[in-house]
């Protein structure tokens, strides 16, 4: 049947689609339908027949039989000469049907309905994998890399789908190649023109939380819940948890013996530096914990302000700010409060304690700066740091490092 040769003809392209059969025939009946009535006018007495299981559809135009000389409305009507040619004991009146073949349409009118076609099933496939993808903001996803461009990362998952992975929601430290498999949430879906474009995120604190989800079973149960994350994306991360459960130790529990659960999630990050910290209502306990691995002396809470002075000795202070401020700002965020550090200390030292910016013509100003990030900014405090351990937390060479210690020593030695 030509009906079903032309409707096999415009179905060849969406081989690929996932489209069932049973669709495709009602969105052929609309793009057919919307054709009759830009040719007609109305497509009120048109009956279109659809056969899924065969792929076959057929077209049949009713007209009401009037005199020969009383024709009006061709397309709604048909002359009785015209009629009894059809069936030769027809009457005027009655109604007459006959079968409109595709190809009488003509060729410009079928090129015109295979584009209608191409665009309703790209609608419709469009309309889906927006509704699939809008289900999974939120989840954890892995794609392959298809393409790798200088401010995007362009993913192809199982089915073909295409995801973005943008610069500022990759990790620095991420590195691509195409077919490598990249794993973060699905952050958002929005339809650009009729398309979505799927944004993938890796920067996220939803997805890190979604890791402890995926690899630490107490999380996925439902025995330990993760409260609150916040990260500074490849660099470090805190996370509170909590468990109803006083039999179980959260954060013994999501670390794991010498750190084994928490490994896979710190090596997908690019070894980003994950602190587990057990959540609790205290604000000042909150805090002293966010603040690990320093040793908080004292804490003095402004409720109205959310401020909060965190007294540190000397030799505290560096670890509570943390390499580059990271610690200091990440505590902040967890708990919610501004923190302001405030040394505490030998009285006497203090006072003949001397600003590292006093040193800018002997010590160039990036390495003061360097180490001014860690909270080291007066000579004393620098002379009672570890040197491998400034050389671990600073960005600085070890002979640097000796060179500002000898300068600052001669200081106090002159």
């Amino acid at each position: 049947m030509e009906n079903l040769a032309l409707i096999d003809s415009f179905s060849e392209f969406k081989d690929d689609k996932l489209i069932d059969r049973v669709t495709l025939m009602a969105i052929l009946e609309d793009v057919f339908r919307n054709a009759l009535k830009k040719k007609f006018g109305s497509d009120d007495n048109f009956d279109i027949i659809i056969n899924p299981d065969k792929g076959d559809m057929e077209i049949w135009q009713r007209r009401v039989i009037v005199a020969d000389d009383d024709l009006d409305l061709d397309h709604l009507e048909i002359t009785l000469t015209e009629a009894r040619k059809i069936e030769p004991d027809f009457e005027i009146g009655e109604e007459v049907s006959e079968e409109v073949k595709l190809i009488d349409l003509g060729r410009r009118a079928i090129l015109a309905l295979r584009q209608n076609l191409i665009s309703k099933i790209h609608e419709h496939d469009n309309t889906n994998l927006y509704k699939q993808f809008k289900d999974l903001v939120g989840d954890i996803y892995t794609a392959e890399v298809h393409h790798v461009r200088p401010r995007v990362v362009i993913l192809v998952d199982d089915e073909g789908n295409e995801i973005m992975l943008p610069k500022e929601k990759q990790i620095p430290s991420d590195f691509f190649r195409k077919g490598d498999n990249v794993r973060g949430i699905i952050e958002s879906v929005e339809l650009k023109g009729n398309k979505p474009q799927i944004i993938m995120s890796r920067t996220s604190e939803l997805f890190l939380e979604k890791l402890f989800e995926q690899e630490i079973p107490e999380v996925f149960d439902g025995l330990i819940m993760v409260k609150k994350v916040v990260r500074i994306p490849g660099e470090k991360a805190k996370v509170a948890v909590d468990s109803y459960d006083d039999r179980i130790d959260p954060v013994g529990a999501c670390v794991g013996m010498k750190g084994s659960r928490i490994h896979g999630i710190v090596r997908e990050l690019g070894n980003e530096n994950i602190d587990v910290i057990n959540y609790t209502t205290n604000t000042q306990l909150f805090i002293t914990r966010a603040l690990s691995p320093a040793k908080v002396s004292s804490i003095k809470i402004n409720e109205e302000t959310k401020r909060a002075e965190v007294f540190l000795k000397l030799e505290e202070v560096s670890k509570a700010i943390g390499r580059g401020g990271h610690n200091i700002k990440l505590a902040g965020l967890l708990t919610g409060y501004e923190l302001d550090v405030i040394r505490e200390g030998n009285i006497a030292e203090e006072e003949d304690d001397v600003e590292l910016t006093e040193f800018s013509d002997e010590i160039e100003s990036w390495v003061i700066e360097e180490f001014a990030k860690i909270g080291l900014d007066t000579a004393r405090s620098i002379l009672k740091q570890d040197v491998n351990d400034l050389i671990r937390r600073t960005d600085l060479e070890e002979e640097t490092i000796l060179e500002v210690m000898r300068i600052l020593k001669d200081e106090f030695n002159g």
